[in-house]
């Protein structure tokens, strides 16, 4: 497993991210497979990865570590967590019951959670709760202090100017490099002297398979790399990418993550023109960028699967107007929205998911009738 210097520690490349674990049943929101979650935290120890990411937000994840991860020596591995303003306002209270959930006296990386406009910076700063977090580094409970953001430039600026940050957490990919504008992120957190981890290296899965014309381009170049594997690639270009964290929720997944930084190199120029090319490609044949973080499901009044129906609709436009039909095996659907917009205000990506809704509502309203519905297309 390659390793990158940390503030004089070496720390893996690859880190594990806590979100996506498996489930019971591999249901959403069910509870997590612990003998098929612990199954992939063995692996990841035993093949050298030593940075493990969770939240207070993702359900079950800190309480899973906090059972699983002692089963090693708490030197041997870097725990990071975050705390999110929105979900409780207490952050002492919150700080101490993840002591508790994960198991340990102290956190190696700590986050405040989820910055993606002004609100969310001033949710942390001058209310007492950047000064908490600094006491506690102050005594050892923390051991680097940083945040989690998907802000806009100006946005992330009054972030950075807030405290000298051991470090910072942005979505980054090839895609988002213009897309997003990730590019200007990361550069404003280099300029500042701040380390990068990365999140959403492969968008949430997204990136794991692009489309058929861009996939094969790919494969024929490298045969024996998987389309994931292009992305982790093409962020190890980057210097001042610290940690690149997978929400790796299979065995086929890590199996694959850990060949790929064992591997150790990035991206050739000559390779990186080709994920470019198959970049274009693919960028002019999807319309909506959802992770599929489910931020936006919570406060839904019609309890719409959102992300399934934006990742439906994401398919269809690669299998053409027939793929259309997917969206309709999804109830509550786009028909059933009312368009009070409480999901689009928790969307990291900035997605105008009301009109999206709106508009598939039409276009579904004008399907031909005597069909009936097929089954939703895969996950991307």
């Amino acid at each position: 497993m390659i390793c990158k210097d940390f503030k004089g520690e070496p720390i893996s490349r690859l880190g594990m991210g806590n979100m996506r674990l498996p489930t019971v049943g591999g249901g959403r929101g069910a509870p997590i497979d612990f003998d098929k979650a612990a199954e992939i935290i063995d692996y990841a120890m035993k093949n050298g990865i030593t940075y493990y990411d969770t939240a207070y937000v993702y359900a079950g994840s800190e309480d899973f570590l906090g059972k699983v991860l002692p089963r090693y020596d708490r030197a041997s591995f870097k725990l990071a967590t975050k705390y999110m303003a929105s979900a409780n306002p207490d952050y002492k209270a919150v700080f101490e019951e993840q002591l508790k959930r994960l198991n340990t006296d102290y956190i190696d990386f700590y986050l405040m959670h989820g910055i993606m406009n002004e609100d969310g910076v001033n949710g942390y700063i001058g209310r007492g709760c950047l000064e908490y977090f600094i006491e506690q580094k102050e005594k050892g409970r923390i051991k680097q202090l940083g945040f989690s953001s998907h802000a806009p430039v100006p946005v992330l600026e009054k972030m950075i100017a807030a405290y000298k940050w051991d470090f910072a957490q942005i979505q980054l990919n090839y895609l988002d490099w213009d897309m997003q504008d990730s590019k200007g992120q990361y550069e404003a957190l280099t300029r500042a002297g701040i380390p990068v981890i990365v999140m959403e290296p492969v968008r949430g899965g997204r990136l794991a398979s692009l489309s058929p014309k861009a996939d094969a381009l790919l494969k024929e170049a490298h045969p024996d790399w998987s389309i994931a594997s292009w992305a982790f690639r093409w962020l190890l270009r980057l210097d001042n990418v610290q940690v690149i964290l997978s929400g790796m929720s299979n065995m086929e997944q890590i199996v694959d993550n850990v060949n790929t930084f064992n591997a150790g190199g990035p991206l050739s120029d000559e390779d990186t023109a080709i994920l470019e090319k198959a970049c274009e490609m693919f960028r002019g044949e999807i319309n909506v960028p959802c992770t599929g973080c489910r931020y936006c499901c919570d406060d839904c009044p019609m309890q719409i699967d959102i992300p399934a129906v934006l990742a439906a609709y994401n398919r269809a436009k690669l299998d053409g107007p027939m793929g259309m039909f997917g969206l309709m095996a999804i109830n509550p659907g786009p028909k059933d929205c009312v368009g009070c917009g409480a999901c689009a205000s928790h969307c990291p990506q900035h997605i105008g998911i009301p009109e999206i809704m709106a508009e598939l509502s039409e276009q579904l309203s004008k399907m031909p009738a005597g069909r009936g519905p097929m089954p939703p297309p895969p996950k991307p």
